[in-house]
């Protein structure tokens, strides 16, 4: 394989970048403590920005969910920019920046225009613990999460699944054991998905790509649909669910791509919306806890299992099969995925 030499082994590391974020995580319990176990916090806001808002975006809905208190996900820009307008201005905040680089300007602006609050804290999770980010606020590493791609890959599912943990270990209940199990089974579907992406994109030439996506799927779904834009300059736009229906279900037509990450909480409607998009002529890509005679009139259907742990600690597992959609989206057009056009790693202002 000539191009993407760095991004196409970076995905498949992710079970082990998984494994080395749980044992870091293990070592930083007293941050769990001391940010996550503090109830004195009235929200906690994630930010960050392009994969990263998208991934604080599955954060707050884990955290709201597990640990049934306020919590929010922003463009890091909106908190220097905008605070007053995205925030209110009474009540404790603990401000958490999510940073692959620790070095996005927008990340570390945001982190310092609070600095001086007496109403808010900061903290943040990186790859990078020499980072601008690490050295300004306390935060989670995940070490094997650093990247030579632009692209992020690794990154993105080892630094979601350690701020998930780290949520779990402080919540009421069998999260952390959800955790643990999503772990031992993450790297089981990896071959299995880019085989399976393969050889969708090299059999189908799609002219459009929609991703849906409901509740903590929703951060997933517009991450993947960014891959796909990053990696092979495809249009593809992103939506929750059951809003496609309302106006956006117009654009499609036969060689639509409509790829469904399937929940188990709303698993009946979300299926009525593929059923309708594949009665106009889509091609329905459906991403499942556990497949079923309710799925088998889609065109494709993966399968990643976990069916027995919730929604919120299964999301890192619809990544592999979505990043290898666009790393073989790419390929097939003939682009390097590992040298997309007018991006870099470190975004800074």
């Amino acid at each position: 394989m000539t191009k993407g030499k760095l991004t196409y082994p970076e995905i498949g590391q992710q079970a082990e970048a998984m494994a080395a974020a749980w044992e870091q995580l293990a070592k930083q319990q007293n941050w769990v403590q001391k940010y996550f176990g503090n109830a004195d916090y009235d929200e906690v806001i994630f930010i960050g920005s392009g994969s990263s808002y998208y991934q604080a975006q599955t954060m707050a809905a884990t955290f709201r969910y597990w640990l049934a208190r306020p919590a929010n996900a922003l463009p890091s820009s909106d908190i220097f920019l905008f605070r007053d307008q995205s925030t209110a201005a009474t009540g404790k905040k603990l401000l958490v920046g999510v940073s692959r680089s620790g070095e996005s300007t927008e990340v570390i602006l945001a982190i310092d225009s609070v600095k001086n609050l007496d109403n808010w804290d900061t903290c943040g999770i990186t790859c990078y613990e020499e980072s601008s980010m690490a050295k300004q606020t306390e935060c989670l590493v995940s070490p094997l999460g650093k990247e030579k791609s632009t692209v992020m890959t690794k990154s993105f599912v080892s630094m979601t699944f350690m701020m998930q943990a780290a949520i779990a270990a402080v919540a009421n209940g069998s999260f952390s054991k959800e955790m643990k199990t999503v772990l031992d089974q993450a790297g089981a579907k990896i071959a299995e998905a880019d085989a399976f992406a393969k050889n969708i994109i090299v059999n189908n030439d799609f002219i459009k790509t929609i991703y849906l996506g409901m509740g903590s799927y929703f951060g997933i779904a517009q991450e993947a649909c960014l891959k796909l834009k990053e990696m092979s300059y495809t249009w593809t736009e992103s939506y929750g669910t059951l809003e496609f229906r309302h106006g956006p279900k117009s654009i499609i037509e036969p060689g639509s791509l409509v790829v469904l990450l399937l929940s188990e909480t709303a698993r009946s409607y979300e299926l009525k919306v593929a059923e309708e998009m594949k009665a106009y002529g889509a091609y329905v890509l459906i991403i499942t806890a556990r497949a079923g005679e309710d799925t088998a009139f889609a065109d494709a259907v993966f399968e990643i299992g976990a069916s027995d742990v919730s929604d919120e600690a299964r999301a890192v597992m619809y990544l592999p099969l979505l990043q290898y959609i666009g790393f073989w989206t790419a390929v097939h057009k003939d682009i390097d995925p590992d040298e997309p056009r007018n991006l870099t790693q470190v975004v800074k202002i």
